[in-house]
């Protein structure tokens, strides 16, 4: 009964919790029975099981419960195996969705060895154009995730296909995360590259793709700036924030308010 797979998943993250605090007495039923449950459902023929699945995996990410071993052996060659290009369109969709969000609770060397590739096929999907649409929205957490080196050699190009994809929708995802993709790049590609590939979105014929690269404008050529000297930076939640200078925090030391002002203006900002 799908029903009860759904509810026995939701249970899966309290109990690995309460295995990890009872290791010595519980040293590998998690390993041994719960996270080959988990695995199974990622490919379950329900879709509220394989949703239930995919929360638990996540939430066991984040609470760094899986053991590498599991991520590399079990959990990335059965997302690997779910966004192959003859895989179902529905399995597909999920499994890059999956992917693009756990990126940011792995290694980065995991994440470019094991998950960019396919990340890179699939962001040239020529079949599901809401593939390509979760690669565009998720772009610079990718790109976060695997560094300078890693972006400018194999993620620049392809974020130039998607910039250009027939696809309005497309392009304005594009235009909504240019700043977290410029913020990984090095200055010389930011100002040769990035910087004309972003006058051809502002100029884009779709109002809604010039839209969003205006609101994207001002937090994009704040990536020019020094953070040393701007103070700016970026959130874990890939927001641009403005760090106060030694100097500010040291005159406001005695008035608590100005510095919460501070913040909250900045927030208001992006």
């Amino acid at each position: 009964e799908p029903t009860v797979r759904t509810e026995l998943m939701e249970q899966i993250p309290p109990i690995a919790i309460f295995l990890q605090e009872s290791r010595p007495k519980f040293p590998t039923a998690f390993f041994e029975y719960l996270m080959p449950i988990v695995v199974r459902y990622l490919t379950d023929v329900n879709n509220q099981v394989r949703k239930a699945g995919q929360e638990a995996l996540l939430i066991l990410l984040e609470q760094d419960l899986v053991a590498q071993n599991d991520i590399e052996n079990k959990v990335c060659p059965i997302l690997l195996d779910l966004s192959a290009p003859d895989s179902d369109d529905e399995y597909k969709v999920e499994a890059v969705n999956i992917i693009c969000k756990m990126a940011s609770m792995l290694s980065r060397t995991t994440v470019e060895h094991m998950l960019l590739p396919r990340f890179c096929e699939l962001c040239s999907d020529g079949k599901l154009f809401q593939v390509r649409k979760i690669c565009a929205a998720n772009f610079g957490d990718i790109c976060n995730a695997v560094g300078q080196e890693a972006t400018e050699r194999l993620l620049i190009p392809k974020f130039f296909e998607l910039c250009s994809d027939s696809v309005w929708g497309m392009r304005k995802a594009c235009a909504e995360c240019f700043m977290a993709v410029s913020y990984t790049t090095s200055p010389e590609v930011r100002r040769s590259k990035l910087s004309p590939l972003f006058i051809s979105l502002i100029s884009d014929t779709c109002r809604w793709v010039r839209q969003a690269a205006f609101q994207s404008l001002g937090p994009f050529i704040s990536t020019f700036a020094n953070p040393s000297s701007a103070g700016l930076y970026i959130r874990e939640d890939g927001t641009l924030s403005i760090r106060p200078s030694t100097q500010d925090v040291n005159s406001n030391s005695c008035q608590p308010s100005n510095n919460i002002t501070l913040i909250d203006s900045s927030r208001n900002a992006t």
